[in-house]
Order: structure tokens, then sequence, then C-alpha cells
């Protein structure tokens, strides 16, 4: 496991058992995961994505509390996979990173309640697994527009396809003007509430 370079994201790479049958690998470990970020992770809902080349997606978070973790792996094809932090008050707020997730060395990333997520499939059929610490909440879950300036990402695609609800999103500013973003300390206390549940 590799921590990404801001606290709250790991990317994780399994060793593969291959032989001329085909391969075993790992791709999840409670334990493994729980040791390295502090608290177990609570498994409430398991998501499937399928997407075409140059579709993206993101950048989704949920409110904190309850927040949702994500342990992410690119299970056909292959992504960009990005998380951006945005916990207001987070000496690395506002800066992202981005992971490629693909069916070769099938890396997973985890990402944990507060950041933002989001992906650029990188070639058709592109399929995604999640596992998720909490359910899906509507009224919870919230985007911020994947192409605002102000975040910088660097998409790997000319023509990016977005859905409706992500092109409609609002900016890194107005999520923030608006007090719509996750708080770096109820984060850390939230990370913290778990831990001590464990």
């Amino acid at each position: 496991m590799r921590p990404l370079s801001f606290h709250g994201a790991w990317e994780i790479t399994p060793q593969q058992h291959g032989d001329p049958r085909g391969l075993f690998l790992e791709w999840y470990r409670f334990d493994k995961l729980e040791a390295e970020v502090g608290h177990p992770m609570r498994l409430a809902q398991a998501n499937m994505s399928v997407s075409s080349k140059d579709v993206v997606r993101g950048i989704h978070f949920a409110d904190v509390p309850m927040g949702q973790s994500k342990y992410v792996t690119c299970v056909r094809g292959a992504v960009l996979d990005v998380v951006v932090d945005l916990r207001v008050g987070s000496p690395t707020f506002g800066r992202w990173e981005g992971v490629r997730l693909d069916d070769v060395d099938r890396r997973a990333l985890y990402i944990a309640e507060g950041m933002g997520h989001g992906f650029c499939a990188l070639s058709d059929d592109a399929t995604l697994s999640y596992l998720v610490s909490d359910v899906f909440r509507p009224d919870k879950e919230h985007g911020v527009h994947p192409l605002d300036p102000e975040l910088g990402i660097d998409w790997p695609t000319g023509a990016p396809q977005l859905s409706a609800r992500d092109a409609a999103a609002p900016s890194l500013a107005e999520m923030r003007e608006g007090g719509r973003l996750p708080d770096f300390d109820v984060c850390q206390a939230h990370y913290k509430e778990l831990g001590a549940g464990a």
C-alpha cells in the first residue's frame, strides 16, 4: 500500500499469482487496509460502472459525517482514477492526484470520507468495481465540476464526455463559498471515531 501525496488516499498494488491457466489475486484485504488506514472499512454497498472511452465521471463526494469511503479497482480496460482533497482547512486542499487503474496491474485505490473522486475512461467498456462504506444517499451526495480550471485536472482526453449532472456541477469556489464542502477538522474527528469503534 502506498499513500498518495495527501492524507486520506492510498494506492494498493496486489501480488498476482499466474500460470498457464490464468491468475489469482487478493484485491481487497480488510485487515491490511485497517492496519494502514487506522480503522476498519464498513462495507455497505458494492457498485459497478461501465464507461466508453473519453467518459469523465466526477468529481463526487458525500457529506461527512457519514461520508462514503471507496475502495475502487478496474476489472476491465483502463482508467485514470483521480482523487481530490476537498476538505476545507486541509494543508493540501484543492490538490489532486491521478492513478492508472487497469486490468493488467490490477491496482486499487482507497479513498477516505471527504475526498473527491472521479475518473476518465482510457478504453471502451472500462469497468470499475467499488466497495463503499455507506449506501447511496442522494440528499448527501454532491459534485464539483471535473473541468473546473481551479482544480486543473489533466484529464487524458481532448473530448471529455460528461453526464448532464456533472456538466452542471458547480465550481470548487462556488461549493466552498456556499459552505458545501467537507471540513478538514470534522473529517479528522470522523476518522478518529471510526478508529475508536474498531
